[in-house]
């Protein structure tokens, strides 16, 4: 007898139907602040009317909402609102990847992506990179009243992000007793409230927000001093590069980047990054 049942290929067929129709909504941005003027930089976005943005969530305080549908805010969600507004656009369309996908620079159909991607050498000679919007060192996150010093930490088994600078900093500079590679970061948040890891090492100020959403259970207890910045990729051969470094450095110029960070950052860390203590590594 035939079976009355859906196939397997047609509920997959339905499913990615039903994903693209949700993906296809564009994001607010009304709850952005938005400055400097409305259509004064050109942009040819792949997306007409709109500016797509790839990212990976969560990422709390630079994409406020932890699936695409949900943002409403956040540093980098707002930066890609005034990159849409000063290009004369109303809408941002984000879209997710996993950050080693991300980084692959594959997606086509984006205008640029952001998720505090470290801009470092060994990634210039593959990624075509933004201007700078951002300064960031690596931190280190445990669980609360946990000593961290530059001895013990080589005890500890250490989780890192795929692909991330972080987890390149662990193993040549670090060299804990174990690592541990993970390729998201709930994930590794998981394995340390867990006591699978003893720390997760990641961006101070990626840290910094999941420390303060953990109701004090888990603190920055220090970090390393590495310089880095942060910056958008670009498709290879983007039309777009030189306008949308030029709305960057405008908004850098005109205190915008500064509001953002003040207004999405600051409050959300619950902590001054500069007063987090430097470790030897």
């Amino acid at each position: 007898m035939k079976s009355t049942k859906p196939s397997r290929t047609l509920l997959v067929a339905l499913a990615l139907s039903a994903a693209g129709v949700a993906s296809a909504q564009a994001n607010d941005i009304s709850g952005c602040v938005l400055t400097g003027q409305k259509g004064s930089v050109s942009l040819q976005p792949v997306n007409p009317g709109e500016i797509t943005v790839e990212t990976a969530l969560p990422n709390p305080a630079w994409w406020n909402g932890d699936t695409v549908d949900q943002i409403k805010d956040g540093f980098e969600f707002c930066l890609a609102a005034n990159i849409a507004h000063r290009a004369g656009l109303d809408k941002v369309k984000v879209i997710s990847s996993s950050f080693p996908a991300l980084i692959a620079n594959q997606n086509k159909q984006k205008d640029l992506s952001m998720a505090t991607i470290s801009i470092t050498d060994e990634r210039k000679k593959v990624l075509d990179f933004s201007v700078p919007y951002f300064s960031s060192d690596i931190g280190v996150l445990v669980k609360k009243g946990v000593k961290v010093d530059q001895e013990t930490i080589r005890t500890f088994r250490i989780g890192v992000l795929q692909g991330t600078t972080g987890a390149s900093f662990v193993s040549d500079h670090i060299k804990p007793a174990e690592i541990r590679v993970y390729p998201e970061n709930p994930g590794m948040y998981a394995a340390l409230i867990a006591g699978q890891i003893d720390a997760a090492v990641n961006d101070t100020s990626i840290i910094l927000g999941q420390a303060s959403k953990s109701n004090g259970t888990l603190e920055v207890a220090g970090q390393y001093s590495t310089g880095e910045s942060y910056g958008a990729i670009y498709p290879k051969a983007s039309p777009n590069k030189e306008g949308m470094n030029r709305i960057i450095d405008e908004m850098a110029k005109d205190g915008t980047l500064a509001k953002l960070a003040s207004t999405y950052l600051a409050e959300a860390w619950g902590a001054d990054p500069t007063k987090v203590p430097y470790l030897k590594p």
